[in-house]
């Protein structure tokens, strides 16, 4: 099938070539913290969305998350951890809110 690889080869060489493939693409997803905490049934469709440049709300609010996680983590005086929980907990909240309105009518 080395005639089948090669044939696909040069598909994909003219299709960067012209324009209408970029050259990261065939590479391997970046799994990061804002994936990894992203709902499993949205991640691709996040992820096409991703990639034309277009980033839905919830994924930056997913990020927002993460950083917040690690901000807390990482807080020492209990002021700022109370403050990061809060936040945090309205975060999580809208977050939720969210993404069950995107389950909701994605099933729909």
């Amino acid at each position: 099938m080395k005639s089948l690889d090669d044939e696909i080869g040069r598909q994909l060489e003219r299709a960067i070539a012209a324009g209408q493939l970029r050259a990261s693409a065939g590479k391997p997803l970046e799994v990061d913290e804002a994936w990894l905490q992203t709902p499993p049934e949205l991640r691709m469709t996040f992820q096409i969305m991703k990639s034309a440049g277009m980033l839905p709300a919830e994924v930056k609010l997913l990020r927002w998350r993460a950083t917040l996680r690690e901000s807390l983590a990482n807080a020492t005086d209990e002021a700022t951890r109370e403050r990061l929980r809060r936040q945090l907990a309205e975060l999580e909240q809208n977050l939720a809110v969210r993404l069950e309105a995107r389950r909701t009518l994605g099933q729909n």
